[in-house]
């Protein structure tokens, strides 16, 4: 017998019987035991809010944005930007962070809330995508909506939509979002905002509803009063600054510290600006010590607060000084410090709006406004009654009824102090305060303060034929070409 034929055959036999083993079992075996089959929400959703958050409060739309062109800060280092030249990379980093990052995780929050049948997950989720929608539509003007998440079904040059009706989508979806909270709605798992209480995402989705409403009054008055008028007299809106919508960074390491502390570790390129400081000087506002640090000036004992004239070039910025000049307050440079989204002051800016405009009857817009500004002293600490009375007493404050804009714009660009994105979009709408134009602006801005960002170079090649629609509708790819809501 030939025995070394059967001992080939013995130690064959038992692989392929493994072999066949291994396939019929193959599904189990190559299964992660430590991953999850089924999409988990609330992990997407901590991400999600604490990226976006960030990145909204971060440098390219919010230090080196909004905050430079409504003139709450000013540049003393590297002033590009604060002469209006923007960097062409910072259009499209914002753009792609809110498209490809931001938008795609909160829609996979809302289809996975679908699937799972969890109510609360797909108001939260669609909650934040209106906001991040809100933002690109009030930077940029008609931008890809209805087609902008469908690149699963083929669409990656998807259409841009027009602005109302971008405008219109949203406020439906508030609505819609708002409606599927109820005291029965299960709380989420995840949320760094609100610690799961749908009834506060409640609230912020009626308040952001109004902010949507009253930012097209000039716009659709109908579309307006029809919207503010739902929200604020149903009463679930923000009612304190506990309500207020903001992320509070809890750590002093990246990403969990507050990006304008995270930016201060290693640049300093950002002062408080001048029109601010010499505004809030001019009014003996207690917020100026929370906005703005002193500068101690060679006289011992005094110190003053020393704000940047925005517009400078890099040689008249040097010529004043690091140590000359007040640094945004430590209320927003501290590495705990809130990511604010929207805030109670906000609200009652929008509801004095809404008495003066004739949107609704019950209340006195004097009133509201007053409260308007209570809130945000308040929820900048200051906590002196007497010198908040004070304040408001003055001619210079008193509500105008014959200029509401006036007043409201004025005081509402106060209490929207870091908010960069939020102060430039209302400072269009209402026209005040009356800003000057940088000292030295490029060419590009044609001499004006900017009223939208340029689309990004990647959307001309790769999306030419939907951009070109969109510029020949809404007008010039330019900084001075006004968005459909910004009539006066």
């Amino acid at each position: 017998m030939n025995f070394s034929r059967y001992k080939k055959l013995a130690l064959i036999l038992p692989m392929v019987l493994a072999l066949g083993a291994c396939e019929q079992d193959f599904d189990e075996i190559n299964t992660n035991t430590n991953d999850a089959e089924v999409g988990t929400p609330s992990l997407i959703l901590t991400n999600a809010q604490r990226s976006n958050v960030t990145r909204y409060w971060d440098v390219e739309a919010n230090m080196d944005g909004g905050l430079l062109i409504v003139q709450h800060w000013a540049k003393i280092q590297y002033t590009n930007e604060d002469r209006y030249a923007f960097r062409t990379g910072s259009y499209q980093n914002i753009w792609d962070g809110f498209y490809a990052g931001g938008l795609q995780d909160f829609n996979k929050v809302i289809s996975l809330g679908q699937e799972q049948d969890h109510k609360g997950y797909q108001a939260v989720g669609l909650i934040m995508r209106s906001w991040l929608f809100s933002l690109l539509t009030d930077m940029y003007g008609d931008i890809p909506y209805s087609e902008a998440l469908r690149l699963q079904e083929g669409s990656a040059s998807p259409k841009y939509d027009k602005q109302e009706d971008v405008y219109r989508g949203l406020l439906t979806d508030l609505k819609t979002a708002a409606d599927m909270i109820n005291s029965n709605t299960p709380a989420v798992q995840g949320d760094i905002m609100y610690g799961g209480s749908m009834m506060q995402w409640k609230k912020f989705a009626n308040s952001l509803r109004l902010r949507l409403a009253m930012r097209v009054a000039d716009a659709d008055a109908a579309l307006a009063r029809t919207h503010a008028a739902e929200v604020l007299n149903s009463g679930v809106h923000f009612t304190s600054n506990i309500d207020n919508a903001q992320v509070v960074y809890l750590s002093t390491t990246f990403p969990n510290n507050n990006p304008v502390h995270e930016n201060r570790k290693t640049r300093d390129d950002h002062r408080i600006s001048k029109t601010i400081v010499d505004k809030l000087t001019t009014l003996k506002d207690p917020r100026l010590l929370v906005y703005a640090d002193s500068v101690v000036l060679h006289r011992p004992g005094r110190s003053w607060f020393v704000g940047v004239q925005n517009g400078l070039t890099n040689t008249q910025a040097a010529t004043l000084g690091l140590d000359s000049t007040s640094l945004v307050g430590d209320y927003f440079r501290r590495e705990t410090a809130p990511a604010v989204i929207m805030t109670y002051a906000e609200v009652l800016f929008f509801k004095a709006e809404a008495i003066a405009r004739g949107f609704v009857s019950n209340g006195v817009a004097a009133t509201e406004y007053q409260n308007a500004i209570r809130a945000s002293m308040s929820q900048f600490g200051i906590a002196d009654a007497a010198a908040v009375t004070t304040y408001l007493a003055q001619p210079s404050v008193v509500y105008n009824a014959a200029n509401y804009k006036q007043s409201i714009g004025e005081q509402k660009w106060i209490a929207l102090f870091g908010q960069g994105l939020e102060a430039w979009s209302e400072w269009r709408r209402l026209d005040y305060p009356q800003l000057t134009v940088a000292r030295n602006p490029v060419a590009a801005a044609g001499g004006r303060i900017p009223v939208r960002f340029i689309y990004p170079a990647q959307e001309q090649s790769l999306n030419q034929t939907n951009y070109n629609e969109a510029v020949a509708r809404q007008g010039a790819d330019r900084l001075t070409t006004k968005l459909w809501w910004d009539k006066f």
